[in-house]
């Protein structure tokens, strides 16, 4: 009852303050496990998607630091959040991520750790790929265009205008024990670039010129797939 509350009140504040447009909501699975895969812009990221997700059993991976901050611990409470410690390999975090998974949970998750100071997308750590594997489990990228100049917008009487895209799911291929750092590595750049493809050139920042991010647009470029890709029309899993 909390959840399905704040999930309406949160979408109705984002409506009447900004300019939404919300893209592909329908690629996201109604039942099962899967993790939200973001680029980070902005504080409001996180509760923006978790507004929208027609799910009752969203969480997401949240830094202990926020334990501190009023009220952020009583919605992390409320949303069945999971703390974790970005200075460190925190285990039992990573475990409870997977045990959520595994029981068909939506897990929220920005593969940068933290906020982008530029917008641009930062290397990514390898944690997501490692969870995914882990717990066997789908992603569906999105991009967030936009947060970042909300307060701005805000101060000056204005609504900013933020879009959230989301794309197709896919699944990761498997990460061989003898070749362990080099296929989280891949993957996570997997992850990184599906999350590119779906942002403006100028937000794609290091994956800008990956390969795998022009395979990805070179592919769908030709026959107009790319942009049926960023109008979230993609159903079903792939890989």
């Amino acid at each position: 009852m909390k959840r399905s509350w704040l999930r309406a009140t949160t979408r109705t504040l984002a409506e009447l303050l900004c300019r939404m447009e919300v893209i592909g909501i329908e690629n996201v699975p109604s039942q099962g496990g899967v993790i939200i895969a973001t680029n980070h812009l902005s504080r409001l990221d996180p509760a923006l998607v978790f507004a929208y997700l027609d799910r009752d059993d969203v969480s997401a991976l949240v830094a202990d630091k926020y334990k501190r901050y009023p009220l952020i611990p009583w919605l992390i409470d409320v949303l069945h959040g999971i703390w974790i410690n970005r200075e460190e390999a925190d285990f039992r975090a990573i475990r409870a991520a997977s045990q959520y998974l595994r029981q068909e949970g939506i897990l929220g998750i920005s593969p940068e750790g933290t906020r982008s100071p530029t917008r641009t997308l930062q290397p990514a750590k390898t944690g997501v790929a490692y969870l995914a594997d882990k717990a066997g489990v789908p992603i569906v990228p999105v991009a967030i265009t936009g947060t970042e100049q909300a307060i701005g917008s805000w101060l000056k009487l204005r609504r900013p205008g933020i879009r959230l895209l989301f794309g197709r799911p896919f699944c990761l291929e498997s990460i061989e024990r003898q070749h362990r750092n080099h296929d989280l590595q891949r993957n996570t750049d997997e992850i990184m670039c599906r999350i590119a493809a779906l942002l403006p050139s100028g937000y794609r920042g290091v994956y800008h010129d990956h390969p795998r991010l022009r395979q990805l647009l070179e592919e769908n470029s030709p026959s107009g797939h790319i942009d049926r890709l960023q109008t979230g029309l993609y159903n079903g899993v792939t890989k």
